[in-house]
């Protein structure tokens, strides 16, 4: 394996390992962690707002309106697409959203947990070439699946993991030490 490889695998390797674990404040690390309603009619406005609070605060403000777009994205899935796991779903409640966000050095790991286990259709490839789908009218863009889509050409890396209580969240990482990105 080449040098370049190698180096993008052990990058990979090590926000996998940082993923696990909240982020110490004292190396510059920042968490928050924000339980919002799916029913409440405000929920992808106040998800933004935090999300830009959120990066602000953590010195990630470069990030800010990509983040936003993505979590926006993701919390409408919930919102729009979720039925709560039968175990989970309580008569006449609200379905509950958890935003998580990590910022490390390296990275912001922003995390949007539903109460429904079935994976998220993560989009695989591009169904049209990034050139042809300037000229394409939206009638011939899919129906669904474009908010993850969004997210995987926004983030660095998007995957999703069950909980345990049930439930699944969608992660998705941003690197800062990409060009373009804000410098930590």
């Amino acid at each position: 394996m080449d040098a370049a490889k190698t180096k993008h695998l052990s990058g990979e390797l090590d926000a996998y390992a940082h993923w696990f674990v909240a982020p110490d404040p004292a190396a510059g690390g920042h968490f928050l962690a924000v339980t919002l309603f799916a029913e409440f009619g405000d929920t992808a406005r106040i998800a933004r707002e935090v999300t830009a609070v959120f990066l602000r605060g953590a010195g990630a403000s470069e990030l800010v309106d990509d983040a936003q777009l993505v979590v926006s994205e993701l919390v409408a899935n919930v919102v729009n697409h979720t039925v709560p796991d039968r175990h989970l779903a309580q008569p006449g409640s609200s379905r509950r959203i958890d935003v998580t966000f990590k910022k490390y050095p390296k990275w912001v790991f922003l995390g949007v947990a539903d109460e429904d286990s079935t994976p998220p259709l993560l989009p695989v490839g591009d169904a049209f070439p990034a050139a042809l789908v300037g000229e394409l009218s939206e009638a011939v863009l899919p129906d669904s699946g474009r908010g993850l889509l969004i997210a995987q050409r926004l983030a660095t890396s998007v995957w999703w993991s069950p909980e345990e209580r049930g439930g699944k969240t969608v992660w998705c990482r941003f690197d800062l030490d990409r060009p373009g990105a804000c410098s930590a």
